[in-house]
């Protein structure tokens, strides 16, 4: 089929625009276009909503967690000795950065008596770990030195700053972890007693999402190795690389090098099944919004079958003065690609509008609680909207086919004597 031509084009536009006695096929034009408008409108807020989701949950887990963990085998988990597979992890391509780091759990209590489960990271004394998380960053207050103002205790704790206001604690005030490799056999009790250790809060962080901020805390390396037992051993070496989304190639690499007991995790598997989910949320909500540009698209079916009906004895007057079938078919075609193109362009800039709108505001609040972050975010990626206006345009010549074959058969004669 040929390209039209412009005499195709304004026979074209004519229609659409309709006639004083045939405002109704006016008003089903905007309609249709207004449907056309809508679903690409929805399904762009809706994918930027997903992807931001994605993105955000993204970049908070990567604030409090390394690309890439390397790990040993074992009941206890023990990861001795360390140095020489931190020299290799170091030398290997792709990665910028490596830490030795603890991960333990203890209980905390406050000067009241509550208690709340607490997760500890015992990272190195230094600012210089902001090259293997961006957790310095996050830090409101206090800092990685860990500095006391007494002696008298066992050491500096940094505590996420809803874990801090919901046990009351702030910069200055003790608190205890009890620890269970500390744990002693009471001779005269035959009960095991554990031990506690009398921290000073010396700093809060905020990541801005809920598991992080409500359940962890930060203390020295070496005061996490002591509080957990394990002298000089560590739990695991962090490691930043130069791109996240490579953690896995480059993990299964230091596997092969350095061989068992050792194992890396990174941290798309660490979190796998919740980023399949919102995969998995994304594309059926895809799906769904795709069933509004369907039913845009039967719109176009109905205005475009009314408009065959309504200019019958035109198209038989076009007919009889030399006017192709072909001709009176892109026709059709045409003013299905302008209801289209005119409904996606509409559609995209609301869309976009929407989208920064609910983005840069931050109006809708989700409970964090839930969803780990606390306002719905929204980014918008050029390749969703690039398949979005494709398929919505697509879908609008396809809507086209059959009014336009219902044009082209008519027959001169018969459709110059219709009524």
């Amino acid at each position: 089929m040929r390209f039209p031509n412009a005499l195709e084009i304004a026979l074209a536009r004519r229609y659409l625009r309709g006639s004083r006695r045939g405002r109704g096929m006016a008003l089903n034009t905007a309609i249709a276009t207004g449907g056309v408008a809508v679903g690409v409108m929805a399904l762009i807020v809706v994918l930027g909503i997903m992807n931001g989701l994605r993105d955000d949950l993204t970049d908070r887990i990567l604030i409090a967690n390394p690309h890439l963990r390397v790990l040993t085998f074992g009941p206890s988990l023990r990861f001795e000795p360390w140095r020489g597979a931190l020299d290799t992890v170091l030398a290997e391509p792709g990665v910028v950065a490596a830490s030795p780091e603890v991960i333990t759990q203890s209980v905390a209590r406050n000067r009241a008596g509550y208690v709340s489960a607490v997760n500890i990271i015992g990272l190195p004394s230094d600012t210089g770990l902001a090259s293997v998380t961006t957790i310095p960053q996050a830090i409101t207050q206090g800092d990685l030195q860990f500095r006391t103002t007494s002696d008298s205790v066992d050491g500096g704790i940094i505590l996420g700053y809803r874990l801090a206001e919901r046990m009351s604690l702030y910069q200055g005030d003790l608190v205890e972890l009890v620890s269970s490799a500390s744990a002693r056999v009471n001779p005269a009790l035959g009960t095991v007693v554990p031990k506690f250790w009398r921290f000073e809060v010396v700093g809060r962080f905020d990541t801005g999402m809920f598991q992080y901020d409500d359940a962890f805390a930060i203390m020295s390396l070496e005061r996490a190795q002591a509080f957990d037992g394990l002298g000089e051993a560590i739990t695991g070496i962090q490691i930043q690389v130069t791109d996240p989304w490579l953690a896995p190639a480059i993990g299964k690499r230091l596997e092969g090098k350095l061989g068992y007991p050792y194992r890396t995790l990174d941290w798309q598997a660490q979190n796998a099944t919740l980023f399949s989910a919102l995969q998995l949320e994304k594309l059926g909500m895809g799906l769904i919004i795709c069933f509004i540009m369907v039913v845009a698209a039967f719109n176009i079916v109905g205005t475009l079958i009314m408009m065959v009906a309504d200019k019958t004895r035109e198209i038989g007057i076009l007919r009889a003065m030399g006017m192709s079938a072909g001709a009176i078919r892109r026709v059709f075609l045409v003013q299905g690609g302008i209801i289209g193109l005119i409904g996606t362009t509409i559609g995209l800039g609301l869309g976009l509008v929407v989208a920064y709108l609910i983005d840069a505001s931050g109006v809708i609040r989700i409970d964090p609680a839930i969803y780990f972050i606390d306002h719905l975010p929204v980014h918008i990626e050029w390749l969703d909207v690039l398949a979005v206006v494709l398929t919505s345009l697509t879908v609008a010549l396809l809507a086209t086919v059959h009014p336009s074959r219902v044009a082209s058969a008519l027959e001169p004669v018969d459709a110059i004597r219709h009524e």
